[in-house]
């Protein structure tokens, strides 16, 4: 049995590839209405964390950030009732530290765990190719891998544990790195005459593209796909300047670009906080001519 912890985005269609392998899977829902939507799903709903790892061979955790985890993993029965000799598997990208602080209090229990976050979105997953970037050592990623297999393709074993995710992390930096890019390359197009739209597809045929400069295409402008990724690259751009912090390591070159995302990001969100306002005039102004006019042909 596979236990599910965070059948958000990421985690249904995990749900889903894992019970189509042929493997008996138990989802948490907490509230009544998650329980109802996951009812649906080709799973066990239990409303509890530590009965999604009651004789689980391995618990997937796919919650939001560092905070979630703990509170999951730490602050709940869930490593108590998992089986001696399972393994729990933290697929949220986060900081190093906190996975391994998982891995001592699991270690008493007799749980082995890996951190595997992924690269790619929930299609990937649905397809059974989502990327995930493993961290833990040769025997427990050995006992778990025939599960992350079932969605995951590539799974790379990239060292000990919460080497997952420091890959994960200078992975994002990297792509948040190359947006932050690309709105200099957008702004520089403009400087010698030509259109964003047209630039930034035409780049796509050539030896700049990259998959940041795909997903800037799809949105039609740097400034839309920054804001379109703003949330999970934010968190994950926080977390690796901590990390980065306290082990005295350089962003280097990375450091300016990231500070080229942060400006695009806040441009877009002005300018659509700024069509936002324009919209609500313009209701307000169509539904005073209306008013007007039914006013005027009250009265004639």
């Amino acid at each position: 049995m596979i236990g599910v912890v965070g059948a958000g985005r990421m985690g249904r269609p995990m749900v889903r590839r894992l019970a189509e392998a042929g493997h008996e899977v138990r989802v948490l829902g907490r509230t009544a209405e998650s329980r109802r939507a996951l009812a649906q799903e080709p799973a066990q709903v239990v409303p509890e964390v530590a009965q999604a790892g009651e004789g689980a061979a391995a618990v997937l955790v796919c919650v939001h950030d560092d905070r979630q985890v703990r509170e999951v993993c730490l602050d709940s029965g869930l490593l108590a009732a998992m089986p001696s000799g399972s393994v729990l598997v933290v697929h949220t990208t986060g900081s190093p530290r906190t996975v391994e602080a998982v891995a001592d209090r699991a270690a008493a229990h007799g749980v082995g765990v890996v951190d595997a976050p992924v690269s790619g979105g929930p299609p990937d997953v649905a397809a059974g190719r989502i990327t995930l970037f493993v961290g833990g050592d040769d025997d427990t990623v050995a006992r778990v891998r025939p599960v992350l297999r079932t969605y995951g393709d590539p799974v790379l074993h990239v060292g000990a544990l919460g080497t997952g995710q420091r890959v994960k992390l200078v992975n994002n930096t990297v792509f948040a790195a190359q947006i932050g890019l690309l709105s200099h390359a957008a702004r520089l197009g403009a400087d010698l005459g030509l259109d964003e739209r047209l630039l930034l597809d035409a780049l796509t045929h050539g030896s700049a593209s990259s998959r940041a400069l795909a997903g800037v295409v799809r949105h039609g402008s740097v400034a839309e796909f920054a804001r379109s990724t703003s949330e999970f690259l934010g968190k994950d751009l926080d977390v690796v300047r901590a990390v980065a912090g306290e082990l005295g390591a350089d962003l280097g070159a990375l450091a300016p670009a990231l500070d080229a995302l942060s400006d695009a990001t806040e441009a877009a969100r002005g300018r659509a906080a700024a069509r936002a306002v324009a919209a609500t005039h313009a209701v307000a102004a169509t539904s005073a001519v209306a008013a007007a006019t039914s006013s005027g042909a009250g009265t004639g």
